[in-house]
């Protein structure tokens, strides 16, 4: 068990008495104190500052209601939310998630998570998260598109290239980011499209933009895998999740040789030895928008599909969780760690419980924390944003080879910090560290704002 420093204690106290019920940010908070203990004693001025309690305090919280009409007519309201985090290194940057789970906590949780991870890509950007607990699931394309006008006619005001700057995740991909940019460009009568990223090639999205979670966790991964003289070739891979982040974390896998063997949706999982059929699980999931239970049945006897299990009982070299939040618990690690697992990368965001990271540290697997591991999304975000303030386009090959120079780029930085602050090999620890410094310098050079 990991204790915290008593110079953070009553700061964990306060962050929990402040944020009441919130405990998905309380856990995302304690992790990141969990690796300060080091630099405090090496930096006392950080704690004497005040910098620690600024840190985990939004700059703003703007919570709004989303009224809307389905298409039988029937008015719906939503709750919407984007909390800007900090804009110490940047305008604010982070996603838009649509999940009936999504509440503050929730977005709290993932704005400071990407705090953090900006910080770690080496960009110029702050962290933000919004959303709300829309759920897309079955719903219209007008439906879709009414939720999604009246979610900006509202969040508009708070957005601008150089304020706060949008993307997806979860239930918010193309076709939501269009409908919302469309929704911005008629409230304000202006053209500027670096105010949201993850747009559509045809008016100022960029390449590589769909596949940079999913593939930078590969990147990220593979370096770590480097470190022991390994890579993914010939590597049994196990991927949860059938989204946008999984299908390109098998895709880029394949690519390299690795075999992946399962991915999993909410109601279950499916397994086939002989490796994902990508086209066929594309087809299901971007086409159709099916279910991993229809990939099963597409392929007959060679897949086995499983409702409600646990896919990390599935016996693979280096598993990837890439579905949602605290999705791998320690019972699930002690059975990864048994099976013989080596290396785990967090493509979701906080999929692994705090008892599963350590189970996963102690046994020696090679673990990559979620802010340094899928910072991908994020670092072509702001390459995005490039592009679009600069009126220019790259092309795929260009922007995939950025990516994976920041990926490494991360890798080492974490690796750098762990090495000087006397935790080598431990990436939590490093991506925690590195992350804090750079924000903590930022805000100390602003002065007390």
């Amino acid at each position: 068990m990991v204790t915290l420093d008593e110079k953070l204690e009553p700061l964990y106290a306060q962050v929990v008495r402040r944020n009441a019920g919130e405990d998905e940010f309380h856990q995302a908070v304690k992790e990141v104190f969990e690796s300060l203990g080091a630099v405090i004693a090496k930096r006392p001025d950080y704690a004497e500052d005040g910098l620690i309690e600024r840190i985990c305090e939004p700059e703003r919280q703007v919570i709004f209601r989303v009224p809307w009409t389905d298409d039988r007519g029937q008015v719906h309201i939503n709750r919407g939310f984007r909390v800007e985090f900090s804009s110490a290194l940047g305008p604010y940057k982070g996603g838009l998630r649509f999940h009936p789970s999504v509440y503050l906590g929730i977005i709290k949780f993932l704005g400071f998570e990407q705090v953090f991870k900006n910080a770690l890509t080496g960009m110029p950007i702050g962290g933000a998260k919004g959303g709300s607990d829309f759920d897309p699931k079955g719903r219209s394309d007008a439906e879709i598109m009414r939720f999604c006008q009246s979610f900006m006619t509202e969040l508009y005001r708070h957005l601008g290239e150089h304020t706060d700057v949008p993307a997806g995740d979860i239930g918010v991909g193309q076709r939501e980011i269009g409908y919302m940019f469309g929704q911005y460009k008629r409230i304000t009568n202006r053209y500027e499209a670096g105010v949201l990223t993850g747009k559509a090639l045809a008016y100022g999205g960029s390449q590589v933009r769909t596949e940079a979670t999913g593939y930078g966790s590969v990147f990220f991964v593979r370096e770590m895998l480097r470190t022991r003289s390994a890579d993914f070739d010939g590597k049994k891979v196990v991927v949860s999740g059938s989204g946008n982040v999984a299908i390109y974390t098998i895709e880029k896998i394949q690519e390299l040789g690795g075999k992946v063997i399962a991915c999993s949706d909410s109601d279950g999982y499916v397994v086939d030895e002989g490796g994902i059929d990508l086209a066929l699980l594309k087809d299901i999931k971007e086409r159709r928008r099916g279910r991993v239970a229809d990939y099963a049945e597409a392929l007959g006897s060679t897949a086995t599909y499983v409702p409600q299990g646990c896919i990390w009982d599935v016996p693979c070299d280096i598993a990837m969780p890439s579905a949602t939040q605290n999705e791998l618990n320690g019972r699930d690690a002690r059975v990864l760690v048994e099976n013989g697992v080596m290396a785990v990368g967090e493509g979701a965001n906080m999929p692994c419980t705090p008892d599963a990271m350590r189970i996963f540290t102690d046994a020696g697997v090679l673990f990559g924390p979620a802010k340094a591991v899928n910072a991908g999304g994020v670092a072509t975000s702001a390459l995005e944003m490039q592009q679009n303030a600069s009126r220019d386009s790259w092309t795929f090959e260009a922007t995939e080879e950025r990516l994976a120079s920041i990926m490494r780029g991360i890798h080492d930085r974490c690796s750098e910090t762990a090495e000087e602050y006397g935790a080598p090999g431990n990436y939590v620890v490093g991506a925690n560290i590195a992350g804090f410094i750079r924000v903590a310098e930022a805000m100390r050079a602003l002065g007390v704002i």
